[in-house]
């Protein structure tokens, strides 16, 4: 059976965005057209990975003569979106593989995401025994296809996303919680002030 593909070609809103106090909050995809969204959720490493890579991607074709596309090199004005995700959040499924490409028919970013399948974890053990590993079909994928200035607007909004969380101890880079942190560079010492 073929998969359920929920695109958005393009939508009316894509962003990233979270639900919870730091330290504990949930990272969404989240794409918009008319009444229909579509909620994805994700890790905090995937949110950094994919506005990272879309990033590197715009610049590629920036750069590339091929180009005739005028790829913006910062997100336009007018395009920034600082609203909470839309309500209500039914997430309909975990993302587990990404996939991101530059269409240059219609100059569009596209971004496809699938299922977190326990089916694809391949163990290090697996990876020595030199077996071919067929990924399974997967039952749906969230489809997405921006244009270059959509793609910068969505990069900016998710690295303030993802800095809008717990603060980084300055000396060993873990999190800092509300009530505190045992640093490990500090042998397990609050630091005092002298």
């Amino acid at each position: 059976m073929p998969p359920i593909i929920h695109g958005f070609d393009p939508p009316e809103r894509f962003v990233a965005g979270t639900v919870g106090p730091p330290g504990s909050r949930t990272f969404f995809l989240q794409a918009r057209s008319g009444v229909r969204v579509i909620s994805v959720s994700l890790e905090k490493q995937q949110v950094a990975a994919l506005a990272e890579r879309v990033d590197e991607l715009l610049d590629e074709v920036m750069s590339s003569d091929q180009s005739e596309t005028v790829i913006p090199a910062v997100a336009p004005l007018g395009l920034e979106d600082p609203h909470p995700l839309e309500q209500p959040i039914e997430e309909e499924f975990r993302a587990g593989t990404m996939t991101l490409s530059w269409d240059p028919s219609d100059q569009r970013i596209v971004i496809e995401v699938f299922p977190f399948t326990e089916a694809a974890v391949v163990t290090p053990d697996q990876l020595e025994e030199d077996v071919d590993f067929e990924e399974p079909e997967p039952d749906e994928v969230f489809l997405v296809r921006i244009d270059a200035g959509h793609a910068r607007a969505f990069v900016q909004r998710a690295e303030q996303v993802i800095e809008a969380g717990r603060p980084s101890c300055p000396f060993c880079g873990n999190p800092i919680d509300p009530d505190g942190h045992l640093c490990v560079r500090a042998n397990g010492f609050r630091r005092r002030d002298p």
